[in-house]
């Protein structure tokens, strides 16, 4: 019955792309074909092999010791705040699962200071180039995207922003919504399972190319298909450390804020429905998701819990559906399908981000990005869904 409503649900993915396409003639099948068995293939081998259960335990304790190691620095300095929450059965949100976001972006900055990290990008990107059929460019966003995040990603390339077409630059910023910075997974892995966690980074980075090659088709010619990285401003290490050390901390602090806003408020529209209506905002929103679910894998008992917190993650973020995944009783399959929809960067305030990332490097480019912008949020959510309905195949 699941591979049934499997194909059901990639027939309507695939339908609703081809719906939103702009070119439907250039839609080119045998790219989609071989990506589409990639992540049948990866998603088998993460969930249902000795070697998938062996990467993703390596990839959990490398990240579980990164997590360790912050813990060191946050007790030096909030000792007494961590002290108390475990004396209350675990420190506080801020503490034990934003602030390590700071070491990892350290971290980061050192492998991109010795010229690691751009090495691996680029290469990865080339090879991926050769499987999408699409430009260079573009595999190495994708690939830069999950490692540098959404809004960074785009400095890289800001030689070549001003010089894209409109249909380049949206399957730029495409990828960039439809993956995860790497300084935030291992917060992700506090609170959802590690091997969904990965399984949905691997997914999401074929997933992005498959919905954009339909909704979004094109032929990039060899004289287009440059790829210009912008090489970072020379800096001394302790210059370049102190300035990844202090935009993790702006990350961390941009998300509690994002979470206590966000968090209040949809408090205060569940309390103003359930007086007006009987039923919360997000139960509301859990009928109008739960379709989706169903053809993700979740059986139709919990579709409508499962699609309330898809709908939480589209209209606030990643971390309150997360949050709300946690306090939520439901099956072990339906929060693995859950929970591999919720990694990733598809909500409405994605789209502020990232056209405010293109503008602040060419204002043009950002005004163009701001107008597709809801259709950006629409494939993202596609590559979530396709995502899920791959994992509910395993599970």
């Amino acid at each position: 019955m699941k591979f049934l409503i499997a194909i059901i649900g990639l027939l309507v993915v695939f339908g609703l792309a081809y719906i939103a396409s702009n070119g439907k003639k250039q839609i080119r099948y045998r790219p989609l074909a071989i990506m589409i068995l990639l992540q049948v293939i990866l998603a088998y081998a993460l969930l249902n092999t000795g070697v998938g259960t062996f990467l993703i335990g390596g990839f959990a304790t490398v990240f579980k010791s990164l997590l360790d190691y912050a813990n060191e620095g946050i007790a030096f300095v909030f000792g007494g705040l961590t002290t108390v929450g475990a004396e209350s059965g675990g420190a506080p949100f801020f503490l034990s699962v934003l602030m390590p976001i700071v070491v990892i972006s350290a971290l980061i900055g050192i492998l991109q200071y010795i010229r690691i990290l751009p090495f691996v990008i680029k290469y990865i990107g080339l090879v991926l180039s050769k499987i999408n059929g699409m430009g260079r460019l573009e595999s190495y966003n994708a690939v830069a995207s999950a490692v540098l995040g959404q809004s960074e990603v785009f400095i890289s390339v800001k030689k070549q922003i001003g010089l894209l077409p409109k249909h380049r630059l949206y399957t730029l910023c495409a990828s960039a919504m439809s993956t995860v910075s790497m300084s935030i997974v291992g917060a992700y892995m506090t609170m959802i399972e590690p091997k969904y966690v990965v399984t949905a980074l691997v997914l999401n980075l074929f997933g992005g190319f498959i919905i954009a090659s339909i909704v979004n088709p094109y032929e990039v010619t060899e004289e287009e298909d440059i790829l210009e990285v912008q090489e970072e401003e020379k800096q001394s290490f302790f210059e370049m450390l102190g300035e990844y050390i202090l935009d993790g901390f702006k990350v961390a602090i941009i998300v509690a804020a994002m979470l206590i806003g966000f968090v209040a408020l949809i408090a205060l529209v569940n309390g103003i429905f359930s007086a007006v209506l009987g039923i919360s905002f997000q139960e509301l929103l859990g009928y109008v998701f739960a379709p989706f679910a169903f053809i993700m894998g979740v059986p139709w008992k919990e579709a409508i819990q499962a699609g309330s917190i898809m709908a939480t993650k589209m209209v606030s973020n990643e971390f309150v559906a997360m949050l709300n995944l946690k306090e939520t009783a439901m099956s072990a399959r339906t929060t693995g399908i859950v929970s591999v929809f919720l990694v990733s960067f598809a909500n409405f305030s994605s789209i502020g981000i990232i056209a405010g990332a293109v503008k602040g490097l060419h204002e043009k480019q950002g005004n163009v990005v701001a107008r597709f912008g809801l259709k950006l949020l629409y494939g993202a959510s596609l590559v979530s869904v396709l995502s899920a309905i791959i994992t509910g195949l395993f599970l």
